[in-house]
């Protein structure tokens, strides 16, 4: 399997410099103490963080495809995510952090090294190519460049000063797009409501091995029969989610399940987490270390599942579950309305790669826009910024599909299987090479500090 977006070993090892270099952008204006941060189970401490990403490489290129001796003596007791307990990462004997940044330098280079030398012939015992591992390691750094990005805002920590141009993309799509240009934040907004009429039909649900590059959990591709529903064309926005709030939902124990209400009780939720009543009606809301005034056409963000569902029984409605929302991305109208055609889209808009016009990624806003905007981007039945802007919260668990055989990094998938829920679409922080209409996220249902928003569903008849 080689990369979807990647066609030339040189292509690859430029997104690999690219990414680390939005890495280091990162954390570089940060010091020791902000670094490490508080004790809290929803972040890592930094300099962990940055360790881990060069083992990650380190273990999977260097040592267990390229059978090199470890780099550092310690590393799998300091920088294993897989055997180091989340709460022990503070007081492990870490790396200092010039010392980090030395050895996340070391392990680039031979990283790079090995790709501009490596045949596409070796393979590890289980048959992975040198490709696949190259492409693992890279979208495991930018899965954590947004880990890192919401840690920021976790901890009030000032916004990332990233020097990339605001409409800079992954370095491997670039050159398809032609020169970077910012987004779109002037256009006219083409406003959209209501609902999108989905007909019933037979649905290629997950990700084929002729897609490139994809994890194990979205394989194997398999069909499902999903009735005919009814999504909204927009993800709910602050102002629809204020109503919410304004008419006490936070306190109605009917509208919430036994689960959501033990969470909401237990942390006294009254309100999305970073927003902050000023006066009687006027919200604000904490967008990194500032308080900005709510902007009511932007998604709600920073909800978790549970404060999702509450708000849809509130409202009439229901989440989607995952086929429905990768159906509502991907399909395809007949003509006559006769159902749905065989052609499934790699993008809610189709085969072409992401661009600003169409998906709000890579940073290029620096946070959520408006949900009316980047028409561009409607899928076939007209639901928009199904990529980018905001994740989205589906109704369905997290679990394996029929076939599922785990990748050659046991621990991304397997172990979360039944505890978490499934999210869609990426954010204005995912890289454009990580999301698609198929690649599945996951979180516990009380998770409120990533960037994740939601879009509804009229109820089943």
């Amino acid at each position: 399997m080689c990369d979807r977006l990647s066609k030339t070993k040189d292509q690859l090892i430029d997104a690999l410099k690219e990414t680390r270099a939005r890495t280091l952008e990162l954390v570089d204006d940060l010091d020791e103490t902000q670094l490490m941060g508080p004790h809290l189970q929803i972040v890592n401490p930094l300099r962990w963080e940055i360790g881990h990403l060069a083992w990650f490489q380190e273990f999977w290129v260097l040592r267990h495809l390229g059978k090199q001796p470890a780099i550092l003596k310690h590393g799998d007791e300091l920088y294993d995510s897989a055997r180091v307990a989340h709460d022990t990462r503070w007081d492990l004997p870490l790396l200092e952090t010039d010392a980090t940044l030395a050895y996340m330098s070391q392990v680039r280079e031979r990283v790079i090294e090995k790709a501009r030398r490596g045949s596409r012939g070796l393979r590890d015992a289980e048959g992975y190519h040198q490709g696949y591992f190259l492409n693992l390691v890279l979208l495991h750094e930018q899965m954590h460049d947004e880990a890192i990005t919401y840690t920021r805002q976790t901890l009030s920590y000032p916004p990332p000063a990233i020097s990339i141009a605001a409409g800079q993309t992954d370095v491997a799509v670039a050159s398809s797009l032609g020169s970077p240009k910012s987004l779109p934040l002037t256009q006219t907004h083409t406003y959209v409501t209501g609902d999108a009429e989905i007909p019933g039909s037979t649905f290629l649900f997950g990700s084929t091995s002729e897609q490139g590059f994809v994890f194990d959990n979205e394989q194997l591709a398999h069909e499902v029969e999903i009735g005919r529903f009814a999504i909204s064309k927009t993800a709910v926005s602050n102002g629809e989610f204020k109503h919410f709030v304004e008419d006490t939902g936070y306190g109605k124990s009917e509208l919430w399940t036994a689960p959501g209400w033990q969470w909401r009780t237990s942390v006294g939720a009254e309100h999305p987490v970073y927003w902050r009543r000023e006066g009687n009606r006027h919200w604000l809301r904490r967008n990194f270390d500032e308080w900005v005034a709510l902007e009511e056409r932007l998604p709600i963000v920073h909800v978790n599942y549970y404060e999702a569902d509450a708000y849809c029984r509130w409202a009439g409605r229901r989440l989607p579950t995952a086929a429905e929302w990768e159906m509502a991305a991907s399909a395809e109208p007949a003509q006559e309305d006769r159902g749905l055609t065989t052609h499934k889209r790699q993008y809610p808009w189709g085969g072409d790669l992401p661009s600003p016009e169409r998906a709000n990624l890579d940073w290029r806003a620096m946070g959520c826009i408006p949900v009316d905007m980047l028409p561009a981007g409607d899928s076939a039945f007209g639901c928009r910024q199904m990529i980018g802007n905001v994740w989205e919260w589906t109704a369905s668990d997290f679990q394996p599909y029929p076939g599922f055989v785990a990748g050659p990094h046991k621990e991304y998938s397997e172990p979360w299987f039944g505890s978490h829920k499934v999210l869609r679409g990426g954010c204005w922080v995912t890289r454009s090479r990580l999301i698609h209409n198929s690649y599945r996220n996951f979180y516990t249902p009380d998770r409120r500090d990533v960037w994740a928003g939601f879009r509804t569903c009229a109820p089943q008849t």
